[in-house]
């Protein structure tokens, strides 16, 4: 398989493992969208990371299968390949992406799908489909500048030039750096952490911003309304407050009830 899912501790770790650079074809992006349904719908995960290997986190679509395609081939496949990462994106687990080596078109495209990024000090990220005369497909020109600004996502995607860890994390493309044999781990006590939290809650708070970013401030304040006050109705809540109340903050013991 082009994509291992396993589940230690409420966390779920999906591997990209098609070396040796983890070119997005075709079989590994329908294998990542049917993962990430399975995700979606189950109850013992409470927080996703997202990864590739020591030399790449993915370093773009596999161009030689490209090649083959002529256009009436893309526009056959280009709604599949969006929404492969979109399956990702709208995951109602907090998501992080663990970025060691390369995280270039496809490969960046697919860490932007991710709610927060950890790099390693070596990671190179970029949008080069411009210099194979293309543009980006996978959500690049709607996620990047959302998420950096639309002249910083410009420059990127007009360019096509590789940023360093040190200037992703100063355009806000990353969250952290460190050192590539911690990146993993991080990540993943970032995952676990959250996984140990209000399963109910966190999910209302991703759905909330995200719902807000996408169609406006009235609909997002509409979002966070309907959920702030669903949220009373759980048992996590009810815990949350409890504790507060009785031995302070930061101390509640969540079991992810709804």
């Amino acid at each position: 398989m082009t994509v291992h899912l396993e589940v230690a501790d409420r966390v779920g770790t999906l591997t990209l493992d098609r070396p040796p650079l983890n070119a997005l074809d075709i079989a590994l992006q329908d294998r990542l969208r049917a993962l990430a349904t399975e995700i979606a719908g189950r109850d013992d995960i409470g927080a996703v990371v997202l990864r590739g290997n020591e030399r790449a986190f993915a370093a773009g679509a596999d161009v030689k299968e490209m090649r083959a395609m002529d256009q009436a081939a893309m526009i056959a496949r280009a709604r599949d390949l969006q929404d492969a990462f979109t399956a990702v994106a709208r995951l109602p687990q907090p998501v992080v992406a663990a970025v060691t080596g390369y995280a270039l078109g496809g490969g960046l495209e697919l860490a932007l799908t991710a709610d927060v990024r950890f790099a390693a000090e070596d990671a190179k990220l970029g949008q080069p489909e411009i210099l194979l005369g293309l543009i980006p497909g996978a959500g690049g020109t709607q996620r990047l500048p959302r998420l950096i600004g639309p002249s910083r996502a410009k420059d990127l995607i007009f360019t096509g030039r590789q940023v360093s860890a040190d200037e992703a994390l100063a355009l806000g493309l990353v969250d952290r750096v460190l050192p590539a044999d911690q990146v993993f781990a991080e990540a993943h006590a970032w995952a676990a952490r959250l996984a140990r939290g209000p399963a109910t809650a966190l999910r209302a708070a991703k759905e909330a911003v995200d719902g807000g970013l996408d169609a406006g401030v009235e609909t997002g304040l509409t979002i966070e309304r309907t959920w702030f006050a669903s949220l009373f109705a759980t048992d996590d809540r009810a815990e949350g407050i409890r504790s507060f109340v009785e031995e302070g903050p930061g101390k509640a013991r969540f079991g992810g009830r709804g």
